[in-house]
């Protein structure tokens, strides 16, 4: 498959903080590519080393093979959404859309065409003489949508786009963002510390932590198979043992961590019974905290000192279901649902 971008030994270094750490990646033509950590791990600055807006210690960015690391910006073929949109607060919605037509000298009825069917895209019509102060969050976003994707750019670099927006606003988005995508079929990178944002959208995820990439795979490997402690305990929620307590409770001499939704709580002998006990860690637990999530309690259980184990609980329709805490349950799941990690 043809590649959209290669970065080789990226290194960025602002003073004594090493902000890239010797990074490597590659994003294929069409791919939707998430850069995923929390605030400080260099996903950011990743990505403006992609656009052209800082310049790489040493290594080399390509762009569909062409190798870009001295070429200024506005050459890359590239375009950026930024999370404050940047939009021009003195023009409508089509001044706005259409700015960079106007640059190249377009005008008339080929500019007009062009600002109406990406209007149209974004489910904009009939907005294009609104100034931004008259839209919402949500119409605004779409607006610089429309004005990056006007000119179809190779690469599209989504700078955490959705983060001002509430949470059914930003969920609407990202269906939105991820159909748009799908409808021009150009490679979108997308940086976000939203997990859930970043699993539901991308074809792929780069988890970065600390100037480094610590795992890149599909949403479905990063949860379900993460390489280490870092990537397991920032991807959604789990529990995870160390070494030396794998050991002392289980007899296993890796670290390891298994999700709250594959724990089965034993709360008569007649539960513990039902399982074949080979194919199965067991262990005891003392109940520490109980939230209500709506279709499933959140549970926490304190077992052998200072371990902690998160459980999901299906209400299964038993909304007013409730636990004491304190109250002492035998706990349990499949050996093959557990993920063995580097530390």
């Amino acid at each position: 498959m043809l590649k959209a971008l290669n970065l080789k030994n990226i290194n960025k270094s602002y003073g004594l903080i090493k902000a890239l750490d010797n990074i490597d990646l590659t994003v294929s033509d069409g791919e939707f590519f998430s850069l995923l950590g929390p605030s400080g791990s260099g996903k950011t600055t990743c990505l403006k080393v992609i656009a052209g807006f800082e310049a790489p210690d040493n290594g080399n960015v390509s762009i569909f093979e062409e190798d870009v690391t001295n070429i200024p910006p506005f050459k890359r073929h590239v375009n950026t959404v930024f999370q404050d949109y940047a939009l021009f607060p003195h023009m409508n919605v089509r001044q706005n859309v259409g700015y960079s037509l106007k640059v190249q000298k377009m005008k008339g009825s080929p500019m007009d065409r062009k600002i109406d069917e990406i209007l149209e895209i974004v489910n904009l019509t009939g907005y294009d003489l609104r100034k931004p102060s008259e839209l919402s969050g949500g119409q605004r976003q779409r607006v610089a949508l429309a004005r990056s994707l006007i000119n179809k750019p190779k690469i599209l670099l989504l700078d955490e786009p959705l983060g001002a927006l509430d949470l059914k606003l930003r969920e609407k988005m990202q269906v939105e963002l991820k159909n748009i995508q799908r409808q021009f079929k150009i490679t979108f990178i997308y940086v976000t510390h939203d997990q859930q944002e970043a699993l539901s959208m991308s074809d792929r995820i780069a988890v970065f932590n600390n100037g480094k990439i610590e795992q890149i795979d599909t949403p479905a490997n990063i949860y379900s198979k993460p390489i280490n402690s870092f990537v397991a305990e920032f991807i959604g929620t789990t529990s995870i043992f160390n070494k030396d307590s794998a050991m002392k409770i289980f007899g296993l001499d890796k670290a390891f961590s298994v999700r709250p939704e594959n724990i089965i709580i034993m709360e008569t002998k007649k539960d513990l019974a039902a399982i074949d006990k080979k194919q199965y860690f067991i262990t005891n637990g003392t109940l520490a905290d109980c939230q209500f999530q709506g279709s499933h309690l959140k549970m926490t259980y304190a077992i052998d000192n200072d371990c902690k184990l998160s459980v999901f609980k299906s209400l299964e329709g038993n909304i007013n279901q409730k636990y004491d805490i304190n109250i002492k349950h035998t706990i349990a799941w499949k050996k093959t649902d557990i993920t063995t990690l580097n530390e």
